[in-house]
């Protein structure tokens, strides 16, 4: 899919925004908002980075749930140590490399994706580091579940009481970031079996495994509402302005190649037997 990205002249002029959602804070800086629901997490995420890099203007984007499952790392994951490979390769589930960094999840339509993607200049004293961003993007959230559950931020996941429902992500360059989120409104209990527990994790994890860690936000919340109190919440920091994925387009002339991909077939057979040939390797060595 093409994209392209207008100023906000030209796009006015040609009538492709929608009316202003909080008109009540003139004077806050302008955020765009996108709206999708079900597009395929690889091009939501080739649309993100081309956003980060390309665009001067801030931007909010929510999709309601993807396609068929995914597999989403990041950007330094090692799949050997991340997923049960045979069941992936057995299954043919998809497994997509991401420009940001953070953990390993399996998305599909039960999953809520929200991205912010901001100028550094756009929250008034906010540094530009994982820290700052992420305890900013949780008041914006504690605005989201205010009155409902123990809503948290506990280390990089947002949780309910002791339970994770979001895990964030983010990249920084030198006058932007974005910070994405994957909420688990409800998910397949059979698709929590592709992941291996991480090597590493949060120290209030306590060693659980997924079913025991994880827990739905259709328990607490329903799924439009929390898409409307996301969108008001932002509407507390930002001049939100309701914007058609069509409208969205690239200057001319502007390289872009996305670094967000499919992992082939191949990669993953060969992180598999690598493994494999390591173990054998260490049960050949004399004690």
């Amino acid at each position: 899919m093409s994209i392209v990205v207008h100023t906000h002249s030209e796009v006015e002029e040609s009538g492709q925004f929608l009316p202003m959602i909080a008109p009540r804070n003139i004077g806050l800086p302008l955020m765009n908002l996108v709206r999708l629901k079900g597009v395929p997490i690889l091009q939501q995420l080739h649309l993100e980075e081309r956003l980060l890099r390309t665009s001067s203007d801030n931007w909010c984007i929510i999709n309601d749930g993807t396609d068929d499952p995914n597999i989403v790392m990041g950007i330094s994951g090692k799949p050997v140590e991340l997923l049960e490979i045979d069941s992936v390769l057995r299954d043919e589930i998809p497994v997509i490399r991401r420009f940001t960094g953070g953990g390993t999840v399996i998305v599909d339509q039960g999953t809520i994706f929200v991205t912010f993607i901001c100028n550094k200049d756009a929250v008034p004293g906010l540094q530009s580091y994982p820290r700052p961003i992420m305890s900013w993007s949780s008041l914006v959230y504690q605005k989201v579940f205010q009155g409902i559950g123990d809503f948290s931020l506990r280390e990089n996941d947002y949780v309910l009481g002791n339970h994770k429902f979001g895990g964030n992500a983010q990249s920084i360059i030198k006058n932007r970031w974005v910070h994405h989120t994957s909420f688990l409104w409800d998910y397949e209990i059979s698709n929590m079996g592709y992941l291996k527990l991480p090597k590493r994790s949060p120290d209030y994890r306590q060693a659980r495994g997924h079913l025991e860690f994880i827990c739905c936000m259709k328990d607490y919340i329903p799924r439009l509402n929390f898409i409307d109190r996301t969108i008001d919440a932002v509407g507390s920091h930002f001049l939100v302005r309701s914007m058609e994925l069509k409208a969205i387009k690239h200057p001319s002339g502007t390289e872009f190649q996305p670094s967000s991909r499919f992992l082939s077939k191949q990669e993953l057979e060969e992180a598999e037997f690598d493994s494999l040939t390591g173990i054998a390797l260490s049960h050949s060595l004399p004690l």
